[in-house]
């Protein structure tokens, strides 16, 4: 089969990112891959949609750096394709990234991903599920019972009010965002800098307080979901730990934080069967839980990274796993001929 993996940009890639490792994986299980960025798509006066593909000089590596090398390299091939002549297309563009200095590319996977599909096209995560997730509303439609208490505002007096009634303080960040940028530690509506972050922060739409969970300070889990549960691979929980830099309030690993083994609890499978069922629901394929304590404090939906650490971790490839399921959908798209849609498709 033919994956195209869709990226906001071939500059912004490195090759430590989970993409890289599932299109290294899908080429060592025998398929072709391509890379299409945000200009990529072409529709036609006919309707019909073609992309201009970046194809690897080789369909041959042993290693992620390599692949990544000959990515960015001057060997690399455009080919123009008909959409259909892809099999999968997976959306792994981070629309944030490009809100503020290219706003016209950040919905272009959604868009174009959802014309993809109407056209046969197996597009993960669903195009229209992915277009409700678009900033961190979405986190708000999951039960109560796995979310920390949360207050979404641009008014400074309610965002005071709610931090006076938070005795551990609130975690303060922009309702669109991610990698762990703009994210602040608020221990009082006294707080003497209170006034500059939030001039700083709402600059970007909307904020999100929540209540901070001193747990937090350890680091929080990672934990895949892949068609709505646990991926597993020989055994293992695709899970880790990720723990703060010292000083810092952030753990993503962009923010310096670093990742370890963790042991997966029932208070964590009971989270995850928690969300399944909107997840399902929403064709959400491959996404990642950010776990601390009892509760979520984020769903990543869009570029769930991590991968590489866990399969160095625990000594097993879970993007073989991935690339593994792709094969599945395809052999179930065939058998069904085309009646089954690309939601249903996404979580089977």
């Amino acid at each position: 089969m033919r994956i195209a993996f869709f990226v906001n940009s071939i500059e912004g890639e490195t090759a430590s990112y989970s993409t890289t490792h599932l299109a290294l994986a899908a080429l060592n299980r025998g398929h072709d891959i391509c890379y299409l960025t945000p200009g990529d798509f072409v529709l036609r006066p006919d309707d019909s949609l073609a992309v201009r593909a970046r194809v690897l000089p080789s369909d041959r590596y042993k290693k992620a750096e390599t692949l990544f090398k000959d990515l960015q390299g001057e060997n690399i091939r455009i080919e123009t394709l008909d959409v259909t002549e892809l099999d999968v297309l997976l959306l792994r563009n981070d629309p944030s990234e490009d809100a503020a200095d290219r706003p016209w590319a950040a919905n272009v996977g959604v868009v174009f991903g959802r014309m993809a599909a109407e056209r046969g096209v197996i597009v993960l995560n669903d195009p229209d599920g992915l277009a409700q997730a678009q900033n961190k509303l979405y986190f708000q439609d999951f039960p109560a019972s796995v979310r920390p208490e949360t207050l979404i505002s641009k008014s400074i007096e309610e965002i005071r009010a709610f931090i006076d009634d938070q005795p551990k303080g609130v975690i303060l960040k922009p309702l669109q965002g991610s990698g762990g940028k703009n994210v602040f530690k608020i221990s009082s509506p006294k707080d003497s800098n209170l006034n500059q972050i939030f001039e700083a922060v709402s600059g970007e739409g909307y904020l999100i307080a929540q209540g901070f969970m001193p747990e937090a300070a350890e680091g929080d889990t990672r934990f895949f979901l892949m068609n709505g549960r646990p991926l597993q691979s020989e055994g293992k929980y695709a899970a880790f730990r990720r723990a703060p830099a010292k000083g810092e309030i952030r753990s993503n690993i962009h923010a310096g934080g670093s990742a370890e083994k963790i042991e997966v609890t029932p208070t964590m499978l009971k989270i995850a069967e928690t969300v399944r069922p909107k997840l399902v629901r929403d064709g959400m394929f491959l996404v990642g839980l950010d776990i601390v304590g009892d509760k979520l404090l984020e769903i990543n939906v869009f570029t769930p990274g991590g991968l590489n650490n866990l399969s160095q971790m625990y000594d097993t490839d879970f993007s073989q796993s991935v690339i593994a399921a792709l094969e599945e959908k395809v052999a179930i798209k065939v058998a069904y001929a085309g009646r089954m849609g690309n939601r249903e498709l996404a979580t089977l």
